[in-house]
């Protein structure tokens, strides 16, 4: 049987770079003045892009409602393998770039623990991977702690997940992803198959929370109260997730985890997700650094750069 094979002549070989950012563009701004102010480029550029894209696959990319254009659903597949592509393009640039300058320096990372195991090894791998002699240092904390830290020098990023963001003199920031907060408790847990759960239902069991001087913790609140609850008084303080799970499996306790971390251990049977309404609790993640480090520290700027591609290619990952 012969080897199948592309042809010399597939069409698809036609498809550019420009049409690849317009689709992709097109795919998160849906208005052809939006993607032609993003990528700096006149409407009638994009929309003859569009058109020869179009041509090239043979069938519609996009539906048009009035001044909209929707993508139909071999539009979104193209505009998915248009994302990736464009991503290994992105991380192919920073990685030659980062080698060829032969960075060696040293860059440190304060990091809320809910956000470190998302968001860090992957970051980690392009940094170390782009300049191995650059050395990197990890410390885990609450943002109340970390922030004087930073401001002080002592750290050179903040990574943490935010309530309330306001603007700091001094600190540049960058929102990295949003990712939904869920209630989790251990296998077995009283509440796991209770119909029609509350939080009030919740009021009785005890809660593993942040510290009690941590942003995390007013926002925890903030929820308990948005439902006309007291804060939780029956509550363990703790930010080790290890600790956590160990203490959601021998007692009847309730917390709080990231979603794609809590769909990791309920896949192996560590923990259950209770359907308990979040209202956005924690939600963002966002980096925090100097300004005038950043522009002193090339080790630092490379980091940033990992961090940013990180979060792109995370966000190419649906959860479940």
């Amino acid at each position: 049987m012969g080897r199948w094979q592309i042809s010399n002549n597939d069409p698809f070989k036609s498809i550019t770079l420009r049409h690849l950012r317009v689709i992709a563009a097109l795919a998160d701004l849906k208005l052809v003045a939006r993607v032609s102010e993003a990528l700096n480029v006149t409407q009638p550029a994009v929309s003859k892009q569009i058109a020869e894209l179009e041509k090239i696959v043979g069938v519609p990319v996009v539906t048009r409602e009035r001044n909209r254009l929707y993508l139909t659903p071999i539009g979104r597949r193209l505009a998915e393998h248009a994302r990736q592509a464009l991503n290994q393009l992105d991380r192919a640039a920073f990685d030659i770039e980062a080698m060829a300058s032969g960075l060696s320096g040293s860059v440190s990372i304060g990091v809320v623990s809910s956000v470190a195991p998302t968001l860090l090894p992957g970051t980690l791998a392009l940094f170390k991977r782009s300049a191995p002699q650059a050395s990197i240092s990890i410390q885990e904390g609450h943002f109340v702690e970390l922030l004087p830290e930073l401001e002080a020098g002592a750290i050179d990023v903040l990574i943490a997940r935010i309530w309330q963001p306001q603007e700091m003199p001094g600190i540049d920031q960058m929102a990295l992803f949003s990712e939904p907060v869920l209630v989790v408790a251990g296998r077995d847990h009283p509440l796991e198959k209770k119909p029609g759960l509350t939080w009030a239902d919740t009021a009785a069991f005890p809660w593993i929370v942040p510290q009690a001087n941590s942003v995390a913790r007013q926002a925890i609140d903030a929820l308990f109260a948005a439902n006309g609850l007291a804060p939780p008084s029956n509550t363990i303080a703790s930010l080790s997730m290890t600790l956590n799970l160990e203490i959601l499996r021998v007692m009847p306790a309730l917390g709080f985890m990231p979603k794609r971390l809590a769909q990791t251990h309920a896949a192996r049977g560590d923990i259950v997700m209770l359907p308990l309404n979040t209202q956005g609790l924690l939600s963002e993640a966002r980096c925090f650094w100097r300004r005038d480090k950043a522009a002193q520290n090339g080790t630092l700027s490379l980091f940033l750069k990992c961090l940013q591609q990180a979060t792109d290619d995370l966000k190419t990952i649906p959860f479940g």
